[in-house]
């Protein structure tokens, strides 16, 4: 039975819309303690075709993210489930414990030709539970077995674990990293993000994941106008310092219930800065806190965050990061599938 370390904390959770009734606590929401759901998908790979992303195919290991990062975009696919999009998302975690088989079995199939697979389009891959459950790991092994491309997206050091097997991938097909660091401040990051590690912890990842041979980009995201806009230029110098060789940058978006989540967290833990925030958020998305659009979800409008987003282009420009925060371009030839006598890192 899986026995994680319990941080007890309180937490709200907004209203499911699919939720017919709910109930009040009236001093506040309930301490809440995790909880660890299996997921019965008898698929791992999901098929992206949103003309935002770079990248079409996606393994997702688990469901929910006990990072707690109150913009995470992923919160509303948990009111899927039948949970909530606050505490439920961050303490009801669901796992897929065949994720490396059903890689397996999807690799087998005829019309799986070796296209760059991404981990995770949805929730952190190397969030807490990965250390003892390893599903990121054996997805990982199966695509060093198979020589299939992947770049993973992160903001956990615990990708630093798997060196070894992206040299490997690296080597034989290709793997890069993505290090997701929105903040320098770690109390600003501590307060938004409450248990991802902190941002020099992440830069250091960089710095071993970029001295191990790995391509590293670093992604300033969720960019949130009057919060962090400031750390923009120190996060990408002292992602180049520490070896990084691209970088990306995506405005905030709230979709659904994590406007709530989000607005509710920052008026607690940052009550000066919140109005100010809020007025810059409602700036770049017409007068809202969210842009849903396909082609404009992931920009911003207004003259302030395009003087944020002109000030990050010339900075990538001057410090070399000029390749994009996912290297999308590689397609390398190199997907085969394994007979039953070769190794896991044998030869082809």
């Amino acid at each position: 039975m899986l026995s994680p370390v319990v941080r007890r904390l309180p937490l709200d959770n907004p209203a499911s819309r699919f939720e017919r009734f709910r109930v009040e606590y009236d001093e506040g929401a309930p301490d809440a303690s995790l909880e660890i759901y299996d997921d019965q998908s008898q698929t791992i790979l999901s098929e992206n075709d949103s003309p935002d992303l770079g990248f079409r195919f996606s393994v997702n290991p688990y469901r929910g993210c006990l990072h707690g990062c109150a913009y995470c975009y992923a919160r509303p696919s948990h009111e899927y489930l039948g949970f909530g999009a606050g505490s439920d998302f961050e303490r009801k975690l669901v796992v897929k414990r065949r994720a490396p088989e059903l890689l397996a079995a999807a690799f087998e199939k005829r019309g799986w030709t070796g296209e760059l697979v991404v981990f995770s389009g949805n929730t952190d891959c190397y969030q807490p539970l990965e250390k003892q459950l390893e599903l990121t790991r054996g997805c990982l092994e199966v695509c060093a077995r198979y020589r299939n491309p992947v770049h993973v997206i992160t903001k956990s050091a615990l990708v630093e674990r798997d060196i070894e097997l992206l040299q490997t991938l690296s080597t034989q097909a290709y793997a890069g990293v993505t290090l997701s660091i929105p903040f320098l401040d770690v109390d600003v990051a501590r307060a938004i993000e409450p248990y991802a590690p902190p941002p020099s912890r992440r830069l250091e990842a960089v710095r071993r994941l970029t001295q191990a041979g790995i391509s590293v980009s670093v992604n300033v995201a969720p960019l949130i106008p009057g919060l962090n806009d400031r750390d923009v230029v120190p996060i990408l110098e002292a992602a180049r310092d520490a070896g990084a060789t691209g970088a990306g940058i995506v405005p905030l978006r709230l979709p659904g219930p994590v406007a709530e989540v989000f607005t509710e967290r920052l008026r607690d833990a940052l009550p000066l800065s919140a109005e100010k925030v809020l007025t810059r958020i409602r700036e770049m998305r017409g007068g809202r806190l969210n842009e849903p659009r396909f082609g404009a979800r992931f920009e911003g409008k207004g003259r302030y965050i395009e003087t944020v987003l002109e000030l990050f282009e010339v900075t990538t420009r001057r410090l070399g990061l000029n390749r994009r925060e996912m290297d999308t371009s590689v397609r390398a030839n190199t997907f085969r599938r394994p007979g039953p006598q070769l190794e896991l890192f044998g030869r082809g």
